[in-house]
């Protein structure tokens, strides 16, 4: 803006006092601002007058003296009238938009006219310190309203304010809430806010653990985070605070977020197959059990290293279990013979193992158990023989004295008997050998 000259004057300075409430956050309707008054017309200096008709009275040439006269006097009276008139309408008066203050001289008649000549527009939001007529030496004071996004008490709200600077902001929200800040909107690798951080004061900024003092606080938030060489990330988030002590804090949170995958096992399912090639009671495993893999995908959000939220992202079986299979054999047992007495000797006569015991693999057993020698004994003394017997099982089958010391033909035919009885579960490393 200019003065009256045309020079500018503009001078930025604290606000001046605004009538009405002082909260920074008042909404105020504008009154319609009607067109400004028109300029009153220069005052004329002579006038020019013109007569027609029979004369009388004074001669002609008298009359020609006097009209002069009459009309100096009345052109005095109206210069007079008009000065006074133009020293009225003349004013000076300061004009404050939003902080920028300008001396302003103006024939407006009022408040509205002097906003309509400057081409100050007002919003339904905006405050303007007077209306109606206008005074020679007022002070103007205009304010438009600005909308911010705050967090207040940890709800996010769209609130609009005449405050000049974020401290000013945050100082006329700070008794309707026990925690305020304003929120930095994003754009690229910038934050904006369309305040300056304080018109006095100072200011800091936050960030991974340090605190950066703010060289000049009467700046924007992205033109402080450029000359402290803050550099944003994505996701980053920036809001601007008031400490206890009244330091203006814009504050630097890192935002990562990141898939994390977890993964836990599946328990494998177990059928069982009829084999008829095995006798009853006979088990074995055709197809090893594999537990499946199930792989649960969740998005973590850290701020400043401390985990925010998790949200799922995926939630699968990523490795099929693999089903068991067992046979179980359904072929019936052979009758086993009678054993012969405790302390029966194998002279006494052949010992009948019976069944289809005779068509297993017994030298292979006898390999696998004791390297087939007949009288080898384990080295704890417990197990003897070719088919490393215990005392206690030896002697189940009829067997008398030690295994280790009966013939190789008794060992086996006691063995069989064993193996018609239980299974091959008696030799629990070996037995496989007996059907090789």
């Amino acid at each position: 803006m200019a003065d009256a000259t045309g020079s500018p004057t503009a001078a930025r300075r604290p606000p001046l006092p605004v009538p009405g409430h002082d909260d920074g956050w008042s909404l105020v309707q504008n009154s319609t601002r009607p067109t400004g008054p028109t300029t009153p017309a220069a005052p004329t200096a002579t006038t020019s007058l013109s007569h027609t008709g029979p004369e009388s009275g004074p001669t002609t040439a008298a009359r020609r003296l006097r009209w002069p006269l009459v009309a100096a006097g009345t052109a005095a009276l109206v210069v007079a009238a008009g000065g006074v008139a133009y020293a009225q309408a003349h004013k000076t008066v300061a004009l404050d938009v939003d902080g920028e203050i300008t001396r302003v001289s103006t024939f407006a008649g009022s408040v509205e006219g002097l906003l309509t000549d400057h081409e100050v527009e007002v919003g339904a939001r905006d405050t303007v310190s007077h209306t109606g007529p206008l005074s020679d030496g007022a002070e103007i004071v205009v304010r438009h309203a600005t909308a911010l996004v705050v967090d207040v008490d940890g709800t996010r709200q769209v609130v609009w304010t005449t405050a000049l600077s974020a401290d000013e902001a945050l100082e006329s929200l700070s008794d309707r809430a026990a925690t305020v800040a304003l929120v930095a909107s994003r754009s690229a690798e910038r934050a904006e806010l369309p305040l300056d951080l304080a018109l006095r004061g100072r200011a800091e900024v936050l960030v991974d653990g340090a605190v950066l003092p703010v060289p000049d606080a009467d700046a924007t938030v992205a033109t402080v985070l450029d000359e402290l060489a803050v550099a944003l990330q994505p996701l980053d988030r920036v809001h601007v605070q008031q400490s206890a002590a009244g330091v203006v804090q814009v504050v630097v949170r890192r935002v990562v977020e990141q898939d994390v995958a977890t993964t836990s096992e599946v328990p494998f399912t177990s059928r069982t197959e009829d084999d008829a090639s095995r006798y009853v009671g006979q088990k074995t495993v055709a197809q090893a059990g594999v537990p499946g893999v199930r792989t649960v995908v969740e998005r973590v959000t850290t701020v400043d290293g401390v985990e925010e939220a998790r949200v799922p992202v995926s939630d699968g079986i990523t490795q099929a279990p693999v089903e068991e299979v067992v046979r179980v054999g359904t072929k019936p047992r052979p009758v086993v013979a009678a054993a012969p007495a405790s302390g029966a000797s194998a002279a006494a006569g052949p010992i009948a193992a019976g069944g289809s015991a005779d068509s297993l693999n017994w030298a292979a057993l006898a390999k696998c158990e004791s390297g087939g020698r007949v009288d080898v004994v384990s080295s704890t003394g417990k197990y003897h023989g070719l088919y490393q017997f215990s005392v206690s099982t030896w002697q189940s089958v009829g067997g008398a004295g030690l295994p280790s010391q009966a013939s190789a033909e008794e060992q086996t035919a006691r063995a069989k008997m064993l193996y018609n009885r239980s299974g091959a579960g008696q030799w629990p490393h070996c037995g496989k050998y007996l059907f090789s």
